[in-house]
């Protein structure tokens, strides 16, 4: 699920008006508009106030807008064979 429709999703089911969550955001509603239609990606920063606004899970938010967390990154890093390998494993995906 895209950001935009995961982001709308949560907006919705609070009741708020995208012109009424702007500001408790510290964004403009076009700003909004425009990521509900994807057509803009946010920002990891925005991200993570959306998620603790909407108390939801920040990672799941990020993967939704194409962002990897940062802790998760640095383990790609460090371990991109390992990871690699793991992921494979788990999800049944070879080479």
């Amino acid at each position: 699920m895209t950001f935009g429709k995961l982001f709308r999703r949560m907006r919705s089911e609070t009741g708020l008006g995208i012109k009424r969550l702007a500001p408790e955001l510290g964004v403009s509603y076009s700003y909004l508009s425009k990521l509900e239609n994807n057509e803009l990606n946010p920002s990891e920063e925005f991200v993570e106030r959306a998620a603790k606004y909407f108390k939801a899970d920040r990672n799941h938010m990020l993967l939704s807008a194409g962002k990897i967390p940062t802790e998760v990154m640095k383990i790609l890093q460090e371990h991109p064979e390992d990871a690699v390998e793991l992921l494979r494993a788990k999800f049944g995906r070879k080479k």
